[in-house]
């Protein structure tokens, strides 16, 4: 039927795109044109496929045609010549073959990582390279990517449309930076996986605490991150910190959406297999890093002591704190410095967190934080200090843009007094 048939495009697309874009910007050297090559391609198996079959390669069927159109554009140009024996060296005029085609994108590995390099230079915004990477390698419609992230779709087309504009302008080159500025530049393709992740797994604002999407999404972009960089220990850190984070997924929601906090939730419901799978990634970080752990396998270690303490009440806490102190020292922030007060407090008495909560409330990024009275509140509850504790929680619940947030700092207020 059509329908099966439309079924299998969107499937093969979804898997395909990402590859389809990364070998095409190789060809013609420029991400716009990429992309709309990859559109026609789809296009043309929206008319051709319904018609004539899905192909048993599809992948390969997209890039051939693909190709042929890149060819097409470039016959059109005034310098073809040269660039048609660039772009089209193993082509002729005559139908390509497809193992010919498969055996010249064996390499797609490469090109897949030279495009992640490129959606996540630092010359774009935070909020451009998400929406770029969603939309090149996670396959996600402008629509989607709006809906993820609460925000109307035309902000999100014009993110992409600017950002490919941006990336043209400063002749970002196609390629995979290397020496000293691989680090800075690996540092800010993590940050975007992460910061998708992030959104999905804590919505900062909206109806809903989690997205699962966004996290799926993720974790979908750091593990082929990892099969693409296998010797960077950041990445299996990275990819570890979020299997674990992942894993709880099922047991920070109740029946109605409402959060559940660490403390009170059935450790039964964690994801066994995604708890072994970011375990797993964490001895494979800690084997290529030496004596000095970069933050992600740092914070996937302290995600791994949640992850192997079957009670709350087992938790190595002082380890923790302990961690995040390396962490602190790793990456300077006043919100490490929150959850160090947290740790503290777990692990030596709630005034330990509570005197280091005092000392960063001189760091302003912080004063309009919401977790910052949260975890003021929670400390002061320990410590019996109830009217105070309520108006953190209630001050708490005022800064957060999360709904399901909101009820929950309140219901805290309110049980303050009982």
């Amino acid at each position: 039927m059509v329908t099966d048939t439309h079924r299998a495009i969107e499937t093969v697309w979804r898997i395909e795109a990402p590859r389809l874009i990364a070998g095409l910007t190789r060809v013609v050297r420029d991400l716009g044109a990429a992309e709309e090559l990859a559109q026609d391609a789809l296009v043309a198996a929206l008319e051709q496929w319904p018609v004539d079959g899905v192909p048993d390669n599809p992948g390969a069927w997209l890039m051939t045609t693909a190709k042929r159109r890149a060819i097409d554009r470039i016959r059109r140009d005034e310098t073809y010549r040269r660039k048609l024996a660039e772009a089209g060296r193993d082509l002729t005029e005559t139908s390509p073959d497809i193992g010919a085609l498969v055996a010249e994108d064996d390499g797609i590995g490469d090109d897949l990582l030279r495009l992640v390099f490129v959606a996540c230079h630092p010359v774009l915004s935070a909020e451009a390279r998400a929406a770029l990477t969603l939309r090149l390698l996670g396959g996600l419609t402008t629509d989607e990517i709006a809906r993820a992230f609460l925000v109307p779709e035309p902000t999100v087309a014009q993110r992409i449309v600017r950002a490919k504009k941006t990336l043209a302008a400063a002749k970002v080159p196609f390629e995979v930076p290397m020496g000293d500025e691989l680090a800075s530049r690996l540092s800010s393709v993590l940050e975007v996986v992460y910061l998708i992740f992030n959104e999905g797994y804590s919505a900062t604002a909206g109806d809903d605490w989690m997205r699962p999407a966004l996290c799926e999404d993720a974790l979908r972009l750091g593990r082929v991150l990892a099969r693409l960089a296998p010797r960077e220990p950041e990445v299996h850190g990275l990819v570890a910190l979020m299997e674990i984070q992942a894993s709880r997924s099922a047991a920070r929601t109740g029946p109605g959406g409402e959060p559940i906090l660490l403390a009170d939730q059935n450790r039964a419901r964690w994801d066994q297999l995604l708890v072994r799978r970011g375990l797993t990634a964490l001895r494979r970080a800690e084997s290529l890093t030496g004596d000095r752990p970069g933050p992600y396998v740092l914070q996937a270690a302290i995600a791994a002591c949640h992850a192997r303490a079957r009670h709350f009440e087992d938790t190595d806490w002082e380890r923790i704190a302990g961690l995040y102190e390396g962490l602190a020292q790793a990456t300077p922030s006043p919100v490490v410095e929150l959850n160090r007060a947290v740790a503290l407090s777990m692990a030596y008495g709630p005034e330990a967190g509570l005197d280091l909560l005092d000392q960063l409330m001189a760091f302003p990024a912080l004063r309009d934080y919401h977790l910052m009275p949260s975890a003021r509140g929670d400390f002061l509850v320990r410590l019996g200090r109830s009217a105070e504790a309520r108006a953190e929680f209630e001050r708490a619940a005022s800064l957060t843009r999360n709904e399901r947030e909101r009820t929950l700092l309140l219901d805290r207020a309110a049980a303050c007094d009982r």
